[in-house]
């Protein structure tokens, strides 16, 4: 029988706020996590598998219960600490056992991840910071469940001025306006682009739409005085560039 998870406060609310839970934590339990707080303070996450982190995590949200069947659960349900991290609400919420304040604890430490990855990033010379502009932009759309089109706006030094979700769209299509591209662009004063958007089918090859979309953009850019750098396309465990790929 799958136990009831008994939710604490999310983590806005004071911690000092009492739960109203019947009975005390057994002891089994209070000592396995003492165990794995331990570990984790004498030798961070290195060592620690993906479902013992997690079960840090749910420690806050579920105070005084066994976690491990639901961190277990959410692995196998999302296939990984990322997916779980990165899943829309409601299908955290669709899993037995996590309800608003799991779910909306993990969205929190995602945004937090997103703002820690993009904080590398802006405000600094792209080619600098190639490979942390990847990462941010995998972290910030590997997981998603529908495309999602934005673009990354430079000076005149590749400085990264702004990063902006421009649309969002379907499992396999998003909707663009390149007039709508460059118009930000000048509102910016931006320099140059790269535009990014993300497969959430996961092969990020791209298709006939995706390459006659890039070059109308490009063609935009070359009359407006905009240089387009590159187009990635994020899929779920690799990324694609125009520009290395030979596209552009």
């Amino acid at each position: 029988m799958t136990p009831a998870f008994h939710e604490a406060p999310g983590l806005f609310d004071d911690e000092a706020t009492p739960v109203a839970v019947a009975g005390r934590m057994p002891s089994y339990i209070s000592d396995h996590r003492k165990r794995l707080r331990a570990r984790f303070s004498d030798g961070g996450a290195v060592a620690m598998p993906d479902y013992e982190l997690l079960e840090l995590l749910l420690f806050r949200s579920i105070p005084r219960q066994d976690v491990k069947p639901l961190a277990r659960l959410l692995l196998d349900t999302f296939g990984d600490l990322n997916r779980v991290v990165t899943a829309p609400a409601a299908r955290l919420t669709a899993v037995k056992g996590v309800g608003e304040t799991v779910a909306q604890d993990l969205k929190i430490l995602e945004a937090v991840a997103q703002r820690m990855m993009r904080a590398r990033v802006m405000h600094r010379p792209v080619l600098s910071s190639w490979d942390a502009l990847l990462d941010y932009c995998h972290t910030a759309m590997a997981h998603r469940e529908t495309e999602q089109f934005r673009v990354l706006f430079l000076d005149r030094k590749n400085v990264l001025i702004a990063d902006e979700e421009q649309a969002q769209g379907t499992v396999d299509h998003v909707p663009v306006y390149p007039r709508e591209v460059m118009k930000r662009a000048l509102e910016l004063n931006a320099s140059a682009i790269i535009v990014v958007h993300n497969h959430p089918l996961g092969d990020p090859t791209p298709s006939q739409s995706d390459i006659a979309m890039t070059v109308q953009i490009q063609d935009a850019g070359q009359v407006l005085g905009v240089t387009l750098h590159d187009h990635l396309i994020i899929g779920k465990e690799r990324e694609l560039s125009f520009r290395a790929s030979g596209y552009l």
